[in-house]
């Protein structure tokens, strides 16, 4: 399937990994690629050191694409950038701040700047700054999200940009996949799909933990206070939620916050951390290797593509 994404990173098909903290690594990364999409290493809370060490390890595993997300709140995000130059991978996805001063530095790396952008005026400011494509991720996805869903997104951004557009946000199957591109998007970004995959190093019980929820465990927290962060209804949540309405400081709600997504993520503890997954929770029943899913989701798009026509007569 060739789409404006495909051509502009030269992968075979219109998928990208998200960047998910503490699990997108290596192996993750060059598992997608390898399947034909786009595997991303994601650098939150990781030195610098440890970036330059998994991209090259991505390396020794294939010889296709495969980006690098910069965390742009991360205090270490220059350093970061500067390995990402050097070591020359083949695009970037940058989020959590703003993305227009490292475009002339990635440019001239030859690397590909894809900014995660959460609204039609944040998308033409980056396009008009040079960005080679966005990422639109509605308030759907796991982990830090926006003010508004992906169908919104779809249908506000599109219309204004040149540049390819990727949908993000609670799409795991083909028929998410399938319906962006009838939207217009260029492609997809997945992140809760690849959760479930053989080679995530996402722990067992929260593994087990997404497979057995039900779309009604979604929940955000903080999101009273200017921002949110979706993962499963669990202990922790529902202490956070409870502080956050009864007005505690955000002192208090920072402190209770660090780590949890670590500690459910690696740990393995599903109750007093945090499981950042995205609401399309019914349909992550089962952990299969990251080719199958990819091939699977797009066996499904291009049969629903196929039959679309059916609909007009």
């Amino acid at each position: 399937m060739e789409t404006k994404l495909t051509k502009l990173l030269q992968i075979k098909y219109p998928i990208i990994q998200g960047a998910m903290a503490w699990v997108s690594e290596a192996n993750l990364t060059a598992a997608v690629s390898n399947a034909g999409g786009a595997g991303i290493i994601a650098t939150g809370g990781r030195t610098a050191d440890w970036v330059r060490d998994e991209i090259r390890r991505a390396k020794t595993l294939t010889d296709k694409p495969f980006g690098v997300n910069v965390m742009l709140m991360a205090p270490n995000k220059e350093e970061v950038a500067e390995v990402i130059c050097q070591e020359k991978v083949a695009f970037v996805t940058l989020g959590a701040g703003n993305p227009v001063p490292f475009f002339a530095k990635f440019r001239q790396a030859g690397i590909k700047a894809i900014p995660v952008v959460p609204s039609v005026k944040l998308a033409k400011r980056v396009e008009a700054a040079g960005a080679d494509a966005i990422v639109i991720e509605g308030m759907e996805a796991g982990g830090h999200i926006g003010t508004l869903t992906t169908m919104a997104l779809l249908t506000n951004v599109i219309p204004e940009i040149s540049i390819p557009v990727i949908a993000a946000g609670g799409i795991v199957d083909g028929r998410g996949t399938a319906a962006a591109l009838l939207m217009g998007a260029s492609g997809v970004q997945m992140g809760s799909r690849f959760l479930l995959t053989e080679e995530c190093l996402l722990h067992p019980n929260a593994k087990q933990r997404i497979i057995t929820a039900e779309d009604t465990d979604s929940v955000v927290t903080g999101y009273s206070r200017g921002y949110g962060v979706r993962g499963l209804k669990n202990n922790f949540t529902e202490c956070f939620l409870a502080r956050e309405i009864s007005g505690a400081p955000q002192e208090e709600l920072n402190a209770m916050a660090t780590g949890t997504n670590k500690l459910a993520a690696i740990d393995g503890d599903v109750e007093n951390g945090l499981v950042q997954v995205g609401q399309s929770l019914n349909r992550l029943r089962d952990i299969k290797p990251a080719r199958e899913i990819i091939e699977e989701i797009m066996a499904e798009t291009a049969h629903l593509l196929s039959t679309a026509v059916n609909l007009v007569k």
